[in-house]
């Protein structure tokens, strides 16, 4: 999944004014009639429900608005050109990247250098201008006095701006889910939404986020993303989920789901069992703080990734839940498990993935945890600042150009 992409933009330029003077059978002066120049198109952003991926940004990375027509004779103005509008996923965060040598000021991403977020497209057909086409120049008519009856004056369209832009989607959705590889993520969200994500018994099967919608109770409707496992030194880049932790950052909620079945634990559990009597059941408890102790080891290497990971992952509000209670082992485990974080004070969830056991007490946690949370995380956007050169500086004093006479003698074209 492409889903970080930079390119850059330019509107188009203003179009010249012109010189020009009136020529017509009986008329020997006429006068000055060049007309202004077209403004050039701005450039502008545009969410889209109908787009998933940056993809199309790789094959094309340079776009730039139309610029404006040169002013016409008789006073007429050029045409000015099309604005281009630029199609995003829904969910787009817009980030403008400071030139080399640039001026950066406290606006400035410090965490990423030279970036700073101008624009966070969460809703669908959400526009956003980021790039203003230059002003058309004004021809040799408004130049025109009682001591300068034949003016060779006009002024040039100024230039449109400029940008290099990145692009990063963060999935807009409600629940998040998280975990180790093979935890049954994608099980899961199959079980509550109309997703069909890829399935099967080996780890990292989910190589991209999925979205799925699930109704609740209360007749409302909820997005759900599922992305690639996490495992340990994810933070220095290992494995596929690290990368993709962007995409629940805009979530509501995590839930953090836990495989608690390990092959050799319960292998060794039941070659160690005693028979019959007390000391079957004091062993047994004893037997199973190894269980208990891996299923915790499993939560904390999660939560040092969300850590490391940072931004407003580690203060989100997250459901743990422990997944394959079809497993025999795991059911009997269960109390234990639940006991042992109960003494963390952390509260656990027990369900089965695969036979939709404990989903919909699930899904009534989810519903209580959402009516407590705020509607959506919010971006802080930096308002865009325009970058002003000895060009386009709106205070400096008009620049006139003047055609030498030679050249309209010509019939030189400007």
């Amino acid at each position: 999944m492409i889903d970080v992409a930079t390119i850059k933009i330019r509107a188009g330029d203003g179009g010249d004014g012109r010189v020009s003077f009136r020529h017509e059978r009986f008329v020997p002066k006429g006068g000055p009639d060049g007309g202004d120049g077209g403004n050039g198109g701005s450039v502008y952003l545009v969410s889209d429900n109908n787009m998933a991926t940056l993809m199309d940004f790789r094959s094309r990375p340079n776009y730039k608005a139309e610029s404006g027509v040169p002013g016409g004779h008789k006073k007429m103005t050029g045409s000015g050109g099309s604005d281009l509008f630029i199609k995003v996923p829904v969910g787009t965060l817009v980030y403008e990247v400071a030139e080399e040598g640039g001026n950066e000021g406290k606006n400035w991403n410090a965490g990423k250098s030279g970036e700073k977020l101008v624009g966070d497209l969460k809703e669908n057909d959400q526009k956003l201008l980021l790039a203003k086409g230059g002003v058309g120049g004004k021809g040799n008519y408004h130049f025109k006095s009682s001591v300068n009856r034949t003016p060779y004056e006009y002024t040039p369209g100024t230039k449109g701006e400029a940008k290099t832009l990145k692009f990063e989607i963060k999935m807009v959705a409600d629940v998040g889910f998280v975990g180790m590889p093979n935890a049954g993520k994608s099980t899961l969200i199959n079980q509550l939404t109309n997703a069909h994500a890829k399935v099967a018994n080996y780890p990292f099967t989910t190589l991209n986020p999925n979205l799925g919608t699930c109704k609740l109770k209360n007749g409302r409707e909820i997005v759900i993303a599922d992305i690639p496992g996490l495992i340990e030194g994810a933070s220095e880049g290992k494995g596929l989920g690290f990368e993709f932790l962007r995409h629940v950052e805009r979530t509501r909620l995590l839930v953090h789901l836990i495989d608690p079945y390990n092959e050799e634990i319960f292998a060794w559990m039941s070659s160690k069992r005693t028979s019959s009597g007390t000391d079957a059941k004091l062993n047994k408890n004893t037997e199973y703080e190894e269980v208990c102790q891996y299923v915790f080891e499993l939560y904390k290497k999660v939560r040092t990734e969300l850590e490391k990971r940072g931004g407003n992952l580690p203060e989100k509000s997250e459901i743990v839940v422990i997944n394959k209670l079809d497993l025999t082992e795991v059911k009997e485990a269960f109390p234990h498990i639940l006991k042992f974080f109960k003494k963390e004070k952390i509260e656990v969830l027990g369900i089965s993935a695969y036979t939709g056991e404990g989903t919909e007490k699930l899904k009534d946690k989810i519903m209580e945890k959402l009516e407590t949370i705020p509607t959506m995380p919010v971006f802080e956007v930096e308002p865009i600042v325009k970058t002003y050169t000895i060009e386009n500086l709106p205070n400096k004093r008009m620049v006139r150009r003047i055609v030498p006479k030679k050249l309209l003698l010509h019939k030189k074209k400007w």
